[in-house]
């Protein structure tokens, strides 16, 4: 198969031959016809994931496409399918998989990090029974591809550790790929948002994702200070959908009393312990949530506001690019919105949604 992978972190991918993926048992090889560019890619990259411990190594961990071959033992899924994956690839027989807590099972696998990922033509994914998600026909591939990593984990943020309902207030600090889709399933839910961020075309596109009200971290010296303005007091749920020290220690401090923060972007070694104020979580009865994904036995009801409209990933989709791409998409400053590759895509990519976009990752 045509793939991109590196060789050390931080050394410059290519594309290159490598042999197919075998079909793990109870397994399947997915043949990618999208696959998403993170941030948590960028981060593989760099030497920030432990998971990453043999190399060549291929990166990617949003994906969609059908199902090549399916390995002994798989029951519910046959070649030809069409289907999704969380990033999270559960083993479904751990005590927290039993629980029905497959984003954090004890043994989970991550396509990209803890084996090869979907820069490429085909990808294993283990305990296909379990993390397989099948796709309405209507939906496209690079629709679907946005689901798995960013879209996924908003809504479970969003919705689950979050509590977003009608009526509240929800600040979500950072509107790349996470923050924008979190502003549109918050306010899709009824919620009042408030968006942070410092790009303006970021901030352009969290107004068209629902934000009832924009915040430009760089013009202010105290951003939580004016999301509490903004929001009359103060948001009852804020999410830090970046990953930073300064904007973990924002969303805490733009909450009401008894408001909750999520925290959903990765802090990576390099960047620091958080300094976070705790004296206002006792104080003022915070609550601290972390959101890392979501299972794929809770997608349906994402499913069917995705296709009932309610919810537009596709929107949010900027840059569709060709495999030959990918290198400098994974290494180069993020483009606008979500970035897609279609490994099988032959010539030039296409612009997508461009422009309505924002920061990916």
């Amino acid at each position: 198969m045509r793939a991109v992978a590196y060789d050390a972190f931080a050394a410059p991918p290519s594309v290159r031959d490598l042999p197919d993926p075998r079909v793990p048992g109870g397994g399947a090889v997915i043949r990618v016809e999208a696959t998403g560019v993170c941030r948590s890619d960028w981060h593989g990259w760099q030497g920030h994931d432990p998971d990453i411990r043999a190399f060549p190594h291929v990166p990617g961990h949003e994906l969609a496409g059908t199902v090549e071959e399916t390995g002994a033992g798989v029951a519910r899924h046959r070649p030809g399918d069409r289907v999704t994956v969380p990033f999270v690839c559960a083993c479904g027989r751990c005590p927290s998989c039993a629980a029905g807590d497959q984003q954090v099972c004890e043994s989970q696998t991550q396509p990209g990090f803890t084996h090869w990922g979907s820069f490429a033509h085909y990808v294993a994914v283990e305990n296909a029974d379990v993390n397989l998600v099948g796709l309405p026909d209507e939906m496209s591939y690079t629709t679907a591809a946005g689901l798995g990593c960013r879209f996924a984990t908003a809504f479970r943020a969003v919705t689950a550790q979050g509590g977003a309902t009608a009526g509240r207030w929800v600040a979500v600090h950072g509107c790349g790929g996470v923050g924008l889709s979190a502003v549109m399933i918050a306010a899709a839910a009824g919620a009042r948002v408030v968006a942070v961020d410092v790009s303006p075309q970021a901030l352009e596109l969290a107004r068209r994702c629902g934000a009832s009200a924009v915040v430009d971290a760089s013009a202010h010296d105290d951003v939580a200070e004016a999301v509490r303005d903004a929001s009359g007091g103060g948001a009852h749920v804020s999410l830090d959908a970046l990953g930073s020290p300064a904007t973990a220690r924002a969303s805490i401090e733009s909450l009401r009393r008894r408001g909750r923060h999520v925290q959903v972007g990765l802090l990576p070694p390099g960047a620091g312990r958080a300094d976070l104020p705790m004296d206002r979580v006792i104080a003022w009865e915070l609550e601290i949530a972390g959101s890392h994904g979501m299972a794929a036995h809770a997608y349906g009801p994402m499913m069917e506001l995705v296709r009932a409209g309610a919810l537009r990933p596709d929107v949010l989709v900027g840059r569709v690019l060709t495999l030959d791409d990918a290198p400098a998409a994974l290494t180069g400053p993020p483009g606008p919105g979500i970035t897609m590759i279609e490994p099988h895509r032959q010539g030039g990519g296409t612009g997508g949604n461009g422009e309505d976009g924002a920061d990916g990752g």
